[in-house]
C-alpha cells in the first residue's frame, strides 16, 4: 500500500508545481532573454474576458460563410496549431488552397504574417482567411451581421468592449487577444538552456545541436528559431499551384520563390512541411537540405556557397535535436483548448 501511495504523491506534486508555474505566467509572458515583442499591447491590452472571447471566436465556425469552418479547422492545438490533415489547407465546401497552413505560436514577436509576408499586423491577419474564397469564403459584413445577430456574442462584446454594435476592429482585437497569447517556450531545449536541474541533451541531441548551429542557425536563430526573413527553400515551383511566394506581394522578380522562414519550434508536430506541404516527414526535409545544391535550381547564395552535406548518421543527430524543440505543455495546455460561449 505504501509503495503505491508515494508514486501517486510525486505525480500530484509535479502536476501542482506545473500548474502553479503556468498560472504565474498569466495570459502572456515574456521568456527571459527573449527579444522585445513587436506586438503593440498598448493598443490592445490583454484581459481575461477578451482572451476568452477571442478563444471562443477562434473555435467557432461562425466566421465562415456557411458556418462549417473555424480557425481551429486548419490550426489544431495538438499539432502546434498547424494543419496536419492535408498538405494544402482545406476550406468551405472542401475547397483546396495552394498553401499549407503554418503553425501558430510566438506571434507577438512576428513582424510579418503569411508565407509571403503579405500582412504586417496581427490584428489584421484574420481578414485574409475570413474573406478568402478557398478558406472561409465570407466577408466582414456577413460575419459582423452574424455576430450582431447573436445574443451571446452581443452580450460578450458589450461586456468587454463596452459597445452596442460589434465593429471590425472589435472582432480583430478579440481574435488577437487569443493568438498573441500563444507562447511556446518550455521545450527540452529551453530547459537545457535554462540549466534546469537534471535536464541535459543526450549525446545524439548534443551532436545534432552542434550541426544545427553550424548549418541551420543562420536562418533559424534561437530563441524564436526564425529570422522572419524571406529565403528560397530549393523545392522549386509546383506548376499546378504557380505560387511565386514573396513576389506575389512585391511584384519584384528578385523575390520569386522566396518564402518566409518558419519557426522550428514544435517542428516534430507541425507536419507536413514547406509552404506547399510537400514533405510529410521531418526526416525528408532534412534529407532535402542535406542533398541540396545550386545545380538543383536553388538561387540562394547561402546554399551555393555553403551546401549542407550531412551523412545518414548526422541527419539522425540533427533530427534528434529538432525533436528537443517540442513543447508538449504548449501542445496540450487547456488554456488554449476548445472553448465556446454558446455552451455557457
Amino acid at each position: 500500500m505504501k509503495k503505491s501511495i508515494l508514486p501517486l504523491f510525486v505525480v500530484i506534486c509535479v502536476l501542482l508545481l506545473s500548474s502553479a508555474w503556468e498560472d504565474e505566467r498569466g495570459l502572456f509572458y515574456q521568456p527571459a532573454h527573449w527579444p522585445k515583442p513587436t506586438y503593440d499591447f498598448k493598443n490592445n491590452p490583454l484581459t481575461d474576458e477578451k482572451f476568452l472571447l477571442g478563444k471562443a471566436l477562434f473555435y467557432d465556425p461562425v466566421l465562415s460563410v456557411d458556418s462549417t469552418v473555424s480557425c481551429a479547422s486548419c490550426h489544431l492545438q495538438y499539432t502546434a496549431f498547424a494543419h496536419v490533415d492535408h498538405a494544402l489547407s482545406h476550406g468551405i465546401q472542401s475547397r483546396v488552397g495552394k498553401r499549407n497552413a503554418p503553425g501558430l505560436m510566438n506571434l507577438a514577436w512576428m513582424p510579418v504574417f503569411h508565407w509571403d509576408g503579405g500582412v504586417l499586423n496581427l490584428n489584421a491577419q484574420p481578414v485574409n482567411p475570413i474573406t478568402h474564397p478557398d478558406e472561409m469564403g465570407s466577408s466582414l459584413k456577413v460575419v459582423l451581421a452574424k455576430l450582431n445577430g447573436s445574443p451571446v456574442y452581443q452580450k460578450a462584446f458589450k461586456e468587454v468592449f463596452e459597445t452596442e454594435k460589434i465593429e471590425t476592429h472589435h472582432l480583430m482585437k478579440a481574435l488577437a487577444q487569443f493568438t498573441v497569447s500563444l507562447v511556446s517556450a518550455n521545450s527540452k531545449y529551453d530547459k537545457v538552456m535554462r540549466k534546469e536541474k537534471g535536464i541535459h541533451f543526450t549525446e545524439q541531441e548534443e551532436a545534432g545541436h552542434r550541426l544545427f548551429q553550424k548549418h541551420c542557425n543562420e536562418c533559424h536563430k534561437a530563441p524564436l528559431f526564425t529570422t522572419h526573413e524571406f529565403k528560397a527553400n530549393g523545392i522549386g515551383l509546383d506548376p499546378a499551384l504557380a505560387d511565386f511566394g514573396r513576389m506575389s506581394i512585391t511584384q519584384k522578380s528578385k523575390d520569386s520563390l522566396l518564402f518566409k522562414i518558419p519557426t522550428l519550434r514544435n517542428i516534430a508536430y507541425s507536419f507536413p512541411y514547406m509552404h506547399d506541404g510537400r514533405f510529410a516527414k521531418l526526416k525528408d526535409v532534412i534529407q532535402h537540405y542535406a542533398t541540396l545544391s545550386a545545380s538543383k535550381g536553388l538561387k540562394s547564395k547561402e546554399f551555393s556557397k555553403r551546401p549542407i552535406a550531412l551523412n545518414d548518421n548526422q541527419q539522425k543527430d540533427l533530427l534528434a535535436f529538432l525533436k528537443t524543440l517540442s513543447d508538449t505543455e504548449f501542445l496540450f495546455n487547456k488554456k488554449y483548448s476548445f472553448y465556446s460561449l454558446k455552451s455557457k
